[in-house]
């Protein structure tokens, strides 16, 4: 794939509130040596195919961890798969950091940045899981096609999902569900659950976002699709 000079409209927080100083010490010595290289197109301007030899055991990704603590607990708990996490917010990514610090895990990798820069290089077929937890909800009517199940991004994550492969989708947002349930099978998924509060996954973390919900009176949605 070459590239055309095309730049993609992003739409959403680069940072947020200042950082404190052990925060910035995260990024400044530790988000190097975790960043995958050649996902840019600065430095990969002809989208080649990333070499995955750092890659041990299966090959899992989440979209957009917000602070880290989801990321980081699946880390934990499968030390022997690859996990990668894809994040634009500077201050999501220096939380996520000093997790990582604590908690000693050596299987993740990050891009700081969209996550459809990392579509475009990823092999196609190498994913066996991707997670997407409670994404950026563009409540907005004319924001709806900013979501993240849209053809935009579901279409290039299912061919670099192998098939059989779980995407899991954990929302507050009924229509997110809606939007989910409408455009992820027509992406090349089929719906094999769609469970409430206190039915998610065994191995889920709530997350902070979770728990902000909770205290709004909104009610967690929890999806698991299936590669076809």
């Amino acid at each position: 794939m070459t590239d055309t000079g095309d730049r993609r409209n992003f739409y959403g927080r680069i940072r947020g509130k200042t950082l404190r100083a052990s925060q910035k010490d995260y990024l400044a010595e530790d988000l190097g040596p975790l960043t995958l290289r050649g996902v840019t197109r600065e430095e990969n301007p002809s989208r080649s195919p990333l070499d995955l030899g750092f890659v041990q055991g299966p090959l899992w990704l989440e979209v957009g961890f917000g602070g880290g603590e989801h990321l980081v607990h699946m880390a934990s708990l499968n030390a022997g798969v690859t996990i990668l996490g894809a994040e634009p917010f500077v201050n999501g990514i220096a939380m996520l950091l000093g997790k990582i610090r604590g908690a000693g895990v050596t299987n993740l990798w990050l891009h700081p940045g969209d996550v459809r820069d990392l579509f475009d290089v990823l092999p196609d077929g190498c994913l066996s899981k991707v997670f997407l937890n409670y994404p950026d909800p563009w409540p907005k009517a004319r924001h709806h096609r900013r979501r993240f199940v849209t053809p935009e991004y579901l279409l290039p994550l299912a061919r670099k999902m192998a098939r059989g492969a779980e995407f899991r989708v954990a929302t507050d947002i009924p229509d997110y569900v809606r939007q989910t349930l409408e455009e992820v099978p027509p992406a090349g998924f089929e719906l094999v659950a769609q469970t409430g509060e206190g039915a998610a996954w065994e191995d889920w973390l709530s997350t902070r976002y979770e728990q902000k919900a909770l205290r709004e009176g909104r009610q967690p949605h929890y999806l698991t699709f299936r590669r076809s």
